[in-house]
């Protein structure tokens, strides 16, 4: 009997708990096919992100006599067409400052501060700049060098300061910023009352130019950069450029007067041919696989709100204008590169067309392959962000959020189906335990009439 209670309660919410069973598992179908989805476009933005940042396929530059300089693109810069020449005369540099040796005994320095004084200096005038204010640096009583060198660095004033060790002892080093206004003087102040012998005075470390010191000299001047490019004459304070030209940033390294050397661009036709291919063949995959999900026939996200969304997205993916800032002529569109859209969703590209308008317009074609606000990886990042907000009811997330939220419905009611069929289960095996009982009181009474009439029947009796 309570193998017969458990058949029952079994067979009554069996039909119930078949019919959650299968929900769940379509609901769970759907999760993994609306997070496959999901995943696939996340994967999409990422793999382009990585193909523009490689920089293969924009027009980089490139300086024939690389001791000279070094050529990158601005950021955001989609490159330029033809060619620059390029002349160093002179590169940037600090201003550096240096004591003579200080032997280990005398390291030392007496309590005080140290002010830099920013400008120019040309000759045994300095000029001070007045954009660039003052800065004074606290000296405890008795630091070494190396801790006056540490006071200076942890100020952050644009001079830093170092410990030269050489034969004779130990020399302290101040180093400015690249460019001639960044010459600075220093001004001591020794504040010290302490009687210790062997501490050196501050004043040892003040410089103001054409004035003599016999405890510190300058060993370089601050300098600007100068340079020709195409021929005109400029100067930098530093020497790293940027957008020196378009599409040319420059980190001068050297000089080469009287040599110009010419900065050439790259052909990135054959990189943006096999992205596109790359491009077509990855939106392919994807609207493959959408296509089978949204199958009436197989697919578990027919006539599914989020599936729908990516099916409208790629639609209209070929012909949505991408460089609104575009010239009149240049390309806008992905259409414009040859990418169409076929009955079925898919893509196909038309190499005869992208090679056209790479012919045609390498730069308009090049500026679609930045970072920026517009071009194809904006694009691709806005559609897949919109796709997968889940803020959204209607997005792809929307989509998988709803399922989990159903699931966690239909699990809850499966486990209260577990509960309703274990309570009938209880229920029965409590009322057939008393049939057992009254049938075994039955049984005892028959077994003892039976032994009653058996004695009575023996001959006899």
């Amino acid at each position: 009997m309570t193998a017969m209670a458990t058949n029952i309660a079994t067979a009554q919410y069996a039909t119930q708990t078949d019919a959650v069973n299968n929900q769940l598992s379509n609901v769970a179908l759907q999760i993994s096919q609306a997070s496959q989805l999901k995943s696939d476009l996340l994967s999409l933005t990422s793999s382009f992100s990585t193909l523009v940042d490689s920089g293969n396929l924009l027009p980089a530059p490139t300086v024939t006599n690389s001791s000279v300089a070094s050529a990158t693109l601005p950021t955001g810069s989609s490159g330029a067409t033809g060619t620059y020449s390029i002349e160093v005369t002179a590169l940037a540099q600090p201003q550096v400052l240096a004591t003579t040796s200080f032997s280990a005994s005398a390291g030392t320095m007496k309590a005080g501060t140290l002010t830099f004084n920013f400008g120019t200096t040309s000759g045994s005038t300095f000029t001070a700049d007045a954009s660039h204010a003052a800065a004074t640096v606290t000296i405890a009583d008795g630091a070494t060098l190396a801790q006056v060198a540490s006071a200076v660095n942890s100020a952050r004033i644009g001079v830093t300061a170092y410990v030269a060790t050489n034969a004779s002892g130990s020399q302290l080093v101040f180093k400015g910023s690249e460019g001639a206004a960044n010459g600075f003087t220093i001004t001591a102040n020794d504040t010290s009352t302490s009687s210790s012998t062997g501490a050196t005075s501050l004043s040892a470390l003040a410089y103001v130019p054409g004035t003599a010191s016999a405890t510190i000299t300058r060993q370089q001047a601050a300098g600007d950069a100068a340079y020709k490019l195409d021929g005109i004459s400029r100067t930098s304070t530093s020497n790293t450029i940027d957008n020196a030209a378009p599409g040319l940033s420059l980190k001068l390294t050297g000089t080469n007067s009287g040599n110009p050397t010419t900065i050439t661009y790259s052909d990135p036709s054959s990189g943006i041919t096999s992205t596109m291919n790359n491009l077509v063949g990855a939106l392919n995959a994807i609207m493959t696989e959408l296509n089978t999900d949204m199958s009436a026939s197989t697919g578990n996200l027919y006539n599914d709100q989020g599936a729908k969304a990516v099916s409208r997205a790629f639609s209209q993916l070929a012909g949505t204008t991408i460089m609104k800032n575009a010239a009149t002529g240049d390309p806008q569109t992905l259409a414009d590169l040859g990418v169409s859209t076929q009955k079925d969703g898919t893509f196909a590209l038309d190499t005869t067309k992208l090679a056209n308008a790479l012919s045609n317009n390498p730069a308009g074609v090049a500026a679609m392959f930045t970072k920026g606000v517009n071009g194809i990886y904006s694009t691709i990042y806005k559609m897949t962000s919109a796709l997968t907000t889940s803020t959204d009811t209607g997005s792809l997330a929307g989509t998988i959020t709803r399922y989990t939220a159903q699931q966690t419905t239909l699990n809850t009611q499966k486990s209260k189906l577990s509960d309703q069929q274990a309570a009938l289960r209880a229920r029965l095996i409590t009322q057939y335990a008393a049939a057992n009982a009254a049938v075994a009181n039955s049984n005892s009474t028959l077994t003892y009439l039976k032994n009653q009439i058996a004695a009575w029947n023996k001959t006899g009796n």
